[in-house]
């Protein structure tokens, strides 16, 4: 009774689950969205999944930053032999062409030179004659111009395809100048120069002695500097003292002697080495002074102070009133206007000199 019980349970309830799953079926039809989600969830509760599809990469040899920088490697390297061959081109073409050849000397200017002679630019240039342009060593030709005595500075330029141009500065000449017994033109440096040809009479220079040519530069741009010094105190406030000095003489540093000329003749002052404008007005204000009382007035020593040496130079005796005076020496003051000096003798003079 038990077993037939229990028989028909199960089949009713074998019959109810087919009629469920008739359902299932026929709404997975209907709804292919609800199918997939079903299946999504049977995935889901499945132990096991399914493995992805890989998608295969194709790798390059080199890692990507390592071929870009090969690239920029490449372009530099082409773009630098381009630019090689481009020169090397050019540089055959410039030193090897005709268009580049000096061909005569008109085609060497030269510009600047008042007193320097184009023949003596053209001695030095004159190697470079039929010479490539780029092949003149222009440092060197500048050198050997400025060894020209006139030439105080000079630049040398190339002006393609086929000139040269040169620019002269020349030296200024601030005096006359005695060597070996020739005058000569020469500059504030102490730079001794040939007197021009025809040129001559547009200076007007006090002649310097005392510098023989076997002294170095150094020397007579040393003794020049006196010489500047000299002329720069005596034309100060506008009183060109300068025009009256014939000579000057340099020989000593330390007693700087000038001719003064006018007309009633020469006479040679000591100025010493300092205060040159002062020590001279001292001589313009006395200079007839003593001419009234010296017969012949030749030299004036004016390197002490309140004390004038006249005639400090002269070894014959100059008579007046029918008295040998000899060498004098008058006490002035500087400051006071032209009084009668009273003249000491030689003697004391010369006492008083190197004391």
């Amino acid at each position: 009774m038990a077993r037939k019980s229990s028989s028909a349970t199960t089949e009713d309830e074998l019959e109810a689950r087919v009629s469920d799953a008739a359902v299932r079926l026929r709404g997975f039809d209907e709804s292919p969205l609800d199918a997939r989600m079903l299946d999504l969830d049977d995935e889901a509760e499945s132990p096991f999944l399914r493995g992805q599809k890989r998608v295969p990469v194709r790798r390059g040899a080199l890692p990507r930053n390592a071929a870009g920088r090969i690239k920029i490697a490449l372009i530099l390297i082409l773009v630098l032999s381009s630019l090689a061959l481009i020169w090397v081109t050019v540089h055959q073409y410039a030193t090897r062409s005709w268009r580049f050849r000096i061909d005569s000397s008109d085609n060497i200017q030269v510009s600047g030179s008042s007193n320097v002679s184009r023949s003596q630019v053209m001695e030095i240039m004159a190697s470079d004659l039929n010479r490539n342009v780029f092949f003149v060593p222009l440092e060197l030709r500048k050198k050997q111009l400025e060894q020209i005595p006139w030439v105080q500075s000079a630049s040398v330029m190339r002006l393609l395809p086929d000139r040269l141009n040169i620019v002269v500065k020349e030296r200024t000449p601030v005096a006359f100048a005695e060597v070996n017994s020739h005058i000569e033109l020469i500059d504030a440096n102490g730079v001794v120069m040939d007197l021009p040809a025809g040129q001559v009479a547009k200076y007007s220079f006090p002649v310097v002695v005392g510098m023989p040519d076997t002294e170095p530069l150094s020397t007579r741009a040393a003794r020049m500097k006196v010489y500047a010094q000299l002329m720069k105190e005596l034309d100060a406030g506008g009183a060109h003292y300068s025009r009256d000095l014939s000579d000057v003489d340099l020989s000593d540093p330390d007693d700087v002697k000038a001719t003064v000329t006018d007309a009633n003749g020469a006479v040679l002052v000591h100025l010493g080495s300092s205060n040159f404008l002062e020590r001279f007005k001292i001589y313009v204000a006395h200079v007839q002074e003593w001419r009234a009382q010296f017969q012949r007035l030749e030299s004036v020593d004016l390197r002490y102070d309140h004390q004038v040496i006249v005639n400090p130079d002269s070894t014959s005796s100059d008579v007046k009133g029918g008295a040998a005076s000899g060498n004098a020496a008058s006490n002035i003051d500087a400051s006071a206007p032209p009084a009668g000096a009273q003249t000491k003798s030689a003697v004391r003079h010369k006492t008083k000199k190197h004391s």
